[in-house]
């Protein structure tokens, strides 16, 4: 509710102080420092080596891309801001770029969420139908859907961010680890109820159609699997593993911090913050693991590094022979 005592009709900018009751600041900058490092490197990986090797312009290779983009952008909007606080102790942010930050980190966020499910459509349609999946799944149909789920995101995020943009605030306070809607909403100078249940119904999208989609591309799987051979099996096992585990890191804290709280389960602050923190970083941290090491030919690509093979694209080697000879 509205603050009568204090009452800020526009401001020029918030102070983060979601970290303030912790002791060991520093030690826990470094880790998301490293984390940050490590998300930055291993998607940073998985673009520069689908892109520079023509074989892996293919639509699932096209789809890892955009979720290795994605995820660059997901964790940067909010872990430079934990950063730059627990690190270099510069707790403010100006009230634009902390409107922007929201923006960014709920279009990496729902577009994370699309993504997934795109790989989830690709995969279905690879093992429901093998013989037409090249003619069904291309690289121009593949480019045009993440086009389109980019649209739907940039248009569903601009309304949340409008709607954060168009409050007035009682205080320039946010008890939160970096912007966020729910954050901006929580210290705002009205009843943050209705403005929740906005958010609310955007989360029940994900969560009540496309989670339970996924999951159902996984049944499916876990079903063709017993109609394998027994390395075929494994294999494959193996893989649908290390999947759930994407799938998991990504929709566990939002199925603790969004659904179980709407049924009455009370997180205090600090719980509330582990869990965003824990959102950001780790499907972004496990992704690129999981594609770089599950991918045959990604991972043939990083032994060739590793083993200081010349590795040169094709369009490359096409022209120094023309060259040579």
């Amino acid at each position: 509710m509205a603050n009568d005592n204090y009452t800020v009709k526009k401001i020029d900018s918030f102070i983060i102080t979601g970290f303030d009751h912790l002791q060991n600041q520093k030690l826990l900058g470094f880790l998301i420092l490293i984390s940050y490092m490590l998300i930055l490197i291993g998607n940073g990986i998985n673009l520069c080596i689908i892109s520079t090797d023509r074989h892996l312009h293919k639509p699932m290779y096209i789809l890892i891309c955009n979720l290795a983009v994605v995820d660059i952008m997901y964790t940067s909007t909010c872990s430079t801001t934990m950063i730059s606080v627990l690190l270099a102790e510069i707790k403010t942010v100006s009230y634009y770029s902390c409107v922007s930050r929201t923006y960014f980190y709920h279009l990496g966020d729902l577009t994370e969420c699309m993504a997934l499910t795109l790989m989830a459509i690709d995969r279905i349609i690879a093992i429901k139908l093998p013989l037409r999946y090249h003619s069904i799944v291309t690289n121009v149909r593949i480019l045009l859907l993440i086009f389109l789920t980019w649209l739907i995101c940039f248009v569903a995020v601009g309304f949340l961010t409008y709607v954060v943009d168009s409050l007035t605030y009682c205080q320039p306070v946010i008890k939160y680890v970096f912007c966020s809607y729910s954050s901006l909403v929580r210290f705002a100078c009205v009843d943050p109820e209705p403005y929740f249940a906005i958010s609310t119904i955007f989360s029940m999208w994900p969560l009540c159609g496309q989670f339970p989609f996924i999951l159902c591309t996984y049944a499916f799987l876990a079903y063709s699997v017993t109609k394998l051979s027994n390395s075929s099996r494994k294999q494959m096992i193996n893989t649908c593993l290390s999947h759930l585990i994407v799938l998991l890191s990504y929709f566990a804290p939002k199925i603790v911090y969004i659904l179980l709280t709407r049924i009455g389960v009370v997180l205090t602050l600090t719980e509330r913050n582990a869990i965003m923190i824990i959102s950001s970083l780790v499907p972004p941290l496990i992704n690129p693991t999981v594609y770089c090491t599950r991918t045959k030919e990604i991972r043939k690509r990083l032994l060739d590094v590793f083993l200081r093979k010349k590795i040169v694209p094709n369009h490359l080697k096409t022209i120094s022979i023309n060259l040579l000879s």
